[in-house]
Parts: C-alpha cells; sequence; structure tokens
C-alpha cells in the first residue's frame, strides 16, 4: 500500500491504472493537482491513471485524457493496448480473460492470445482448484513457483538429532 503520493505515481506507473476504491483519494489529491495523474473514463467508472500514460489509454482504450498535459505524454507506443495487458499480466498473479476484459472493458483475448504468441503470456490451469485456463507472465510464474518451493522446503527442515534419536527404535 503507498504511503505517500510518491509511492502512489511509483504504483500507477508500475500497476496501471486504479479504481477509486483502490488507493487513497488524500494521496492522489497532490498527484492531480501536479498533473502528475488524471481521472480518465474506462469501462464505465473514474480511474486514476498515470499522466505518462495518457496517450498509451487514449490509443489502446479509447479514454479521454483531459487537456493541457504535455505534448510527450500523449505520445503512445506502436502497440498501446498491447503494453497496458502485459503491465495487467505483469502486476498480477494468474487471471482470467473474463477479469482483464472486465478490467478494459472491452475483449482482449485477441491481445492475450497474441502476447502467448509472442512468448510474453503462458496460459494454463494455474491456480489450485482451477476451473478454466488462466493467464500469467511468465516472471510472475517462476516467482510463485520459487516461493511455493521455499514454502515447502520450510515444511521439511531437518530434525533435531534427539528428536531423531528417539524417532529410529
Amino acid at each position: 500500500e503507498p504511503r505517500t503520493p510518491d509511492e502512489l505515481h511509483d504504483l500507477l506507473r508500475g500497476r496501471g491504472d486504479l479504481r477509486e476504491d483502490e488507493y487513497d483519494a488524500e494521496l492522489a489529491e497532490p498527484l492531480l493537482a501536479e498533473r502528475r495523474a488524471v481521472n480518465v473514463r474506462l469501462a464505465g467508472e473514474q480511474r486514476l491513471i498515470a499522466a505518462e500514460d495518457a496517450g498509451r489509454y487514449r490509443d489502446g482504450l479509447g479514454a479521454m485524457p483531459p487537456g493541457g498535459l504535455p505534448e510527450v505524454f500523449l505520445e503512445a507506443d506502436d502497440e498501446p493496448l498491447h503494453s497496458l495487458v502485459r503491465r495487467f499480466a505483469r502486476s498480477r498473479g494468474p487471471f482470467t480473460t473474463a477479469e482483464a476484459n472486465e478490467r478494459f472493458g472491452r475483449d482482449v483475448e485477441p491481445v492475450l492470445r497474441e502476447l502467448e504468441r509472442r512468448d510474453s503470456l503462458v496460459r494454463g490451469e494455474l491456480r489450485p482448484g482451477g476451473t478454466e485456463r488462466e493467464w500469467c507472465d511468465p516472471e510472475v510464474l517462476r516467482r510463485l513457483r520459487r516461493a511455493s518451493l521455499a514454502a515447502l522446503r520450510r515444511e521439511v527442515e531437518p530434525a533435531e538429532q534427539a528428536a531423531f534419536g528417539r524417532f529410529l527404535p
């Protein structure tokens, strides 16, 4: 959880847009006043985005940024929707197509499949007890696997010699 406006801005740059209930409005006020963050309408609701991403959200999702932003913030890369979806995947664990569609307010399955072809995403039944195929960034999946293995290793630590000696007979 961000504790300062700068940490909130870093979160916006790393994770992407935030809904009104996903951030502290008091932390956002200085960012909005300094035009480091802006509010846009996306998927029928207000979202807070970093000002640097305004062009990406406009070109990729049709979210109109407020006027008065520097021209450099309105420039987007060649594939703005792909970069938004990649960032969404990098900042979360496994997610379904429906969750991504709901987040972006449009069907992003073709983008997910294209990213899978480029080896930027993996697809499978990744969550325990999962009932459908999910998507995940390969690096996120590696981190989850390492964390799971570390937890399992802690469960099988060697026993003390005295306890082992009592067990042998």
